[in-house]
């Protein structure tokens, strides 16, 4: 995103999604606590207007606060997202005029400034916006598990679209050790969390050929798994007690099997889809309960995105995406069946790492050797530590812009209102 054309086309793509996704939403359902976990939905509307404020009108362009309270009420740090609905947050009339204004004047300013960065590493590839497009684009995501949470209402959703292409193949890839690249190579809107890109050597390990299905998942139910202790770490069974978990989220017993709950229908669990809406906890008894475990980092992104000839690639199939490779934007609202978009293979052999579903690794959330934190430490640096798991790949709900190979999210273990799954590895033998 070097360009000023192309900037305002990002900044209004991403607009016109998240208007999409609120319109059928009527206003007092916008403003509505649908679940401690989530915020309001207009709330993070105008945090999306806030943070483009912050960042494009006040730190780059040095203008003063639209209004100052916003501080105070659309400042993620500030308030839990259970106590946002108690704020004077604005009501959607109110949040849809201030998003306006700030977009307005954030064109003023793209169209006076110069792009190539100068002294400024603000704006060195137009980092700064594409920072601030990248913000509204995860945001969507989030407005989207707040829509899956409301349970007792249906929400649109788009017409049935073609099935995806299943391309059968082996169970499992066995993926040679040796030297590769961790890390964001060539990608100028990278996070810092993602640099220094560093070489890492791996031994030789097997990955799942794709991730693991409601099929298989359901075979670790019916076998007992959720209540077998020697299945689960300490911390897991607590977590399995104290929630009697006893099926992903959103899972419900029928007559006739299982059915689960998606944006307020009732359907049957698609057995070919990939499992989702389960914590780190459940994704790691499972992998347990198959005699293998959860790939680390490190390996996901190995089997994800090297290629031995041509190095770091953008997407696990090369540095382009044209719509066909992966399950990515939340076109279809759900993921599609393992096996699917063979486009998208990894030059490992393995498929869906990009799309479908959030896959939980078993590393924590830790920084690179060489990071520094940027444009500021809120982003990545407080959460470092032991309390949080990286998750990889993206979700049917993530935009391609987004799910590059070298992208890692973190959530906490017990996360499992997020589009979550998972794929299983082992040692090679």
């Amino acid at each position: 995103m070097d360009s000023g054309l192309e900037i305002r086309r990002a900044l209004e793509r991403a607009r016109a999604g998240t208007e999409a996704l609120l319109e059928p939403v009527p206003d007092d359902e916008l403003v509505a606590q649908i679940s401690p976990l989530q915020s309001p939905l207009v709330w993070d509307f105008a945090h999306i207007a806030y943070f483009e404020e912050l960042w494009l009108l006040r730190n780059l362009d040095g203008r003063p606060p639209v209004a100052e309270e916003h501080d105070e009420v659309y400042d993620a740090f500030r308030h839990a997202r259970s106590e946002r609905s108690t704020l004077p947050i604005l009501r959607p009339e109110a949040a849809r005029a201030y998003a306006a204004d700030v977009r307005d004047q954030v064109l003023e300013v793209l169209d006076g400034v110069e792009l190539d960065g100068g002294s400024s590493p603000l704006l060195r590839d137009g980092f700064v916006f594409a920072l601030v497009v990248q913000h509204e684009l995860q945001h969507q995501e989030t407005l989207l598990q707040t829509l899956q949470l409301r349970t007792d209402r249906e929400y649109s959703l788009p017409e049935a679209a073609a099935r995806a292409p299943v391309s059968p193949g082996p169970d499992e890839v066995e993926v040679p050790g040796g030297v590769f690249l961790l890390g964001a190579v060539d990608e100028p809107w990278a996070y810092d969390n993602e640099l220094q890109p560093h070489e890492l050597e791996l031994p030789p390990f097997v990955v799942d050929r794709s991730p693991v299905s409601n099929a298989a998942f359901t075979e670790f139910v019916a076998g007992g798994g959720y209540d077998d202790e020697r299945l689960w770490s300490t911390e897991g069974w607590a977590w399995r007690n104290r929630e009697d978990a006893s099926a992903p989220l959103y899972w419900e017993r029928a007559d006739s099997g299982w059915e689960r709950a998606r944006f307020g229908r009732r359907e049957p669990v698609p057995p070919g889809e990939p499992v989702q809406h389960v914590s780190f906890h459940e994704a790691e008894a499972f992998a347990r309960w198959a005699e293998k475990r959860l790939p680390t980092e490190a390996e996901w992104e190995r089997a994800a995105g090297w290629d031995p000839l041509a190095g770091k690639n953008r997407y696990p199939w090369g540095r382009e995406y044209t719509g066909d490779e992966a399950n990515l934007g939340h076109r279809r609202l759900r993921p599609v069946p393992v096996g699917s978009c063979p486009g998208g293979e990894s030059p490992a052999g393995c498929l869906q790492m990009t799309g479908d579903v959030w896959e939980w690794t078993s590393s924590l959330f830790q920084p690179y050797p060489g990071f520094a934190a940027f444009p500021y430490a809120e982003y990545s640096e407080v959460f470092f530590g032991g309390e949080y798991r990286v998750l990889r790949g993206g979700s049917w709900a993530t935009d391609p812009l987004v799910a590059r190979v070298s992208f890692r999210n973190w959530d906490y273990p017990i996360r499992r209102q997020i589009f979550t799954g998972f794929r299983c590895a082992r040692d090679a033998s």
